[in-house]
């Protein structure tokens, strides 16, 4: 039976920069946790970042701009927290690799999880097209990523493997 990544925040963890969840009411979901199928993954707290935490959002670029450099991740108080990031996004690949995870789903606008829109950089709640640095290292590495509100399209995927 294959497993899934699921954002820890989509599961009720209280991991978001806030301190609070994005639990995620789903059947879909129920089920993968009924079936042991679930393997939860926050990667800004595997790296090590507190809860609560200011918000972060990439600056210049999407997680592509991360990954080769070109782009930052920032708090709200202008702290650099790249190195953090890329650290969670390493973490959350070795998690797939480990429990031979082929399917994500993650939370979408984070600067780690978002897979079709993250915030803009601005910190005005703006959000634009682009993945994070998290769902883009794991679509490098062949790991589908969809955000919450497609977990329908991510259980028909899980069917076909």
């Amino acid at each position: 039976m294959e497993k899934v990544l699921v954002s820890a925040c989509l599961l009720g963890k209280r991991v978001r920069y806030d301190g609070g969840a994005k639990t995620l009411s789903s059947e879909i979901l129920e089920k993968w946790q009924a079936e042991g199928r679930v393997v939860s993954v926050c990667p800004e707290v595997d790296a090590g970042l507190p809860t609560p935490r200011a918000p972060a959002e990439i600056i210049a670029g999407d997680g592509a701009g991360v990954l080769a450099g070109s782009a930052q991740i920032v708090d709200r108080c202008g702290e650099n927290l790249t190195e953090a990031f890329l650290k969670g996004a390493s973490l959350a690949l070795q998690l797939c690799r480990r429990h031979g995870i082929k399917v994500a789903v993650l939370t979408e606008h984070s600067p780690s999880c978002g897979s079709t829109q993250i915030y803009d950089g601005s910190f005005s709640g703006t959000k634009r097209p682009g993945a994070g640095v998290t769902a883009t290292l794991l679509r490098r590495h062949d790991v589908r990523v969809y955000g919450q509100h497609e977990i329908a399209e991510a259980q028909r995927v899980l069917e076909g493997l």
